[in-house]
């Protein structure tokens, strides 16, 4: 179940002593991981290890690590407990998330709710989230205190995705509020956790704090464009699905608000269900010749450039290099 060290970070790290201290510490809290998800009952056990198996970027976790590189104290026991938690919290919206969307795929294996039931993968995303909660009673009442926010925040985000913007409400705003919550909060927690545990300085924790909120809501954004944007399933994702399952993305919506006469066939099509091929296909042609992305792309741009300016606050060297790197990356990313 562990990260080949050999694999390339999800942040990009190009001072190699940082690089290898990142690598040492992702591969304690991998570890670390595979000892908090065992449970006395071998079957919830196999249910709660199944995603964390599957692998992924750990990219939380790393954020953690990274973060804690601004601080006196980056190999503090805390920051490694720390990085735990904010997986486990991931891990475990995973398969509340599966649920909800009725997924039955994710990084290519079987979901928790396909191999075995709804209940299964609810109980088992519930016994992951008591789990992150045990860690983060490690981290004393500050921590406690932030992680509970942070976990709001996530179910009133995944909450306010199923629910329309009451009629006087902006959807442009309502799905940016989504955003912030469900992807925007653990990052900034995560970045948060890094830099205070590693004893870094209030100025530089804020800016961190930040940087998360901030560049998480832009990588999530950039997923949404290329839900339509990319024409094939290299990118990792299959085009059009948020499209066809009726997700509001910030194209769409964007591509809603402009309301001009010519886009008569794309709303129309919008407002089905997109079961048919031809139907699907058509509206991506449409979406893709819409000016909604590149408004929905100056959107990212902006973002990544705030988080950017965020980092001011941190002292010129590889860790703000990353993250301002990184910032880059979501500006322009097609995968």
């Amino acid at each position: 179940m562990s990260t080949p060290s050999t694999a390339a970070l999800a942040l990009p790290v190009t001072d190699p002593e940082v690089e290898q201290r990142l690598r040492s510490r992702l591969d304690l809290v991998e570890k670390a991981l595979a000892g908090h998800v065992q449970s006395r009952a071998p079957f919830v056990t196999e249910a709660a290890t199944h995603l964390l198996a599957a692998g992924g970027k750990r990219f939380r976790p790393l954020l953690v690590l990274l973060a804690a590189e601004t601080g006196p104290h980056p190999d503090a026991e805390e920051v490694l407990t720390a990085a735990c938690a904010v997986e486990l919290v991931h891990q475990a919206s995973l398969y509340h998330d599966d649920v909800m969307d009725e997924a039955l795929v994710r990084r290519s294996a079987d979901t928790a709710n396909a191999r075995w039931d709804n209940h299964v993968a609810i109980l088992t995303g519930d016994f992951l989230f008591a789990r992150s909660s045990e860690l983060t009673a490690e981290l004393g009442p500050e921590g406690v205190r932030i992680q509970a926010e942070t976990f709001a925040r996530l179910v009133e985000g995944q909450i306010l995705e199923t629910v329309a913007p009451g009629p006087d409400a902006d959807p442009v705003a309502h799905h940016l509020e989504v955003v912030a919550g469900k992807t925007g909060a653990l990052l900034a927690t995560s970045a948060r956790y890094g830099a205070m545990f590693s004893g870094a300085s209030e100025e530089i924790t804020r800016a961190l704090t930040a940087y998360g909120e901030i560049v998480g809501t832009a990588f999530q954004i950039s997923d949404d464009i290329l839900d339509i944007a990319s024409e094939s399933e290299e990118s990792g994702k299959t085009p059009g699905t948020d499209l066809r399952e009726g997700v509001p993305t910030l194209p769409v919506l964007f591509a809603r608000r402009a309301a001009r006469a010519e886009d008569a066939r794309l709303i129309e099509l919008l407002d089905t269900d997109l079961s048919e091929d031809a139907d699907l296909a058509e509206a991506l042609i449409l979406l893709r010749a819409h000016p909604a992305m590149a408004e929905a792309r100056a959107y990212v741009v902006a973002r990544a450039a705030e988080a950017k300016q965020v980092l001011g606050a941190l002292p010129e060297g590889p860790v703000r290099s990353a993250l301002e790197a990184f910032a880059d990356i979501v500006a322009v990313r097609t995968s």
